[in-house]
């Protein structure tokens, strides 16, 4: 009787043994297979280095991304898309946000979240810059108005600013004046 007992029970194991060995191995070569994390990582390297881009007479899409960005991850697909048909018209330049080479292109492009996305004309100005994911259709949209030096139907235009002097000096402050009161007058004394 107690081989009977054993016996589903045996078989009952063998079965969850060989379920769990079949889901392992479909996780595994699943996670082989192009992860985007991947996708992002050989983008960057197949993407035309910046220094390139800004003197070669191409408009230029700037994609500021990280590896850890899931919506960078996201729009990985999307923008191989928009690379293979894009990709003779328009350089696609991938600066890495973790890479502190790319410090001073953060600073000048405001970057303040990933991704963001800057269009350059063909001269190397900045037009306009989106954030945040962006839907294939729009991503396209506005790649086909940067190959024909269109206005970009879908992105925020920065347009032109003023430049800062930075030797402009603030006037001094009238005489008896206390920095901490905020331009409020001080109260008679008595």
């Amino acid at each position: 009787m107690t081989e009977n007992l054993t016996t589903p029970n045996r078989v009952r194991n063998i079965l969850i043994a060989a379920v769990a060995i079949l889901l392992s191995a479909a996780l595994f070569f699943s996670l082989q297979q192009e992860t985007s994390t991947g996708n992002l990582d050989q983008q960057a390297e197949q993407a035309i280095p910046l220094t390139v881009a800004l003197t070669n007479g191409k408009p230029t899409l700037i994609e500021f991304y990280a590896n850890w960005c899931t919506s960078c991850q996201a729009m990985a697909g999307d923008l191989a898309t928009v690379k293979a048909e894009y990709g003779d018209r328009i350089n696609f330049v991938m600066l890495n946000v973790d890479n502190s080479k790319w410090l001073p292109e953060l600073l000048q492009y405001d970057v303040d979240g990933i991704p963001q996305f800057v269009y350059l004309d063909a001269t190397g100005e900045a037009i306009a810059q989106t954030i945040g994911e962006q839907p294939l259709t729009i991503l396209a949209a506005d790649m086909n108005a940067l190959a024909l030096a269109q206005p970009l139907p879908y992105a925020n235009t920065t347009g032109r600013t003023s430049r800062v002097d930075p030797n402009l000096t603030a006037p001094p402050p009238p005489a008896g004046s206390d920095p901490r009161s905020h331009g409020a007058q001080a109260a008679p004394t008595r």
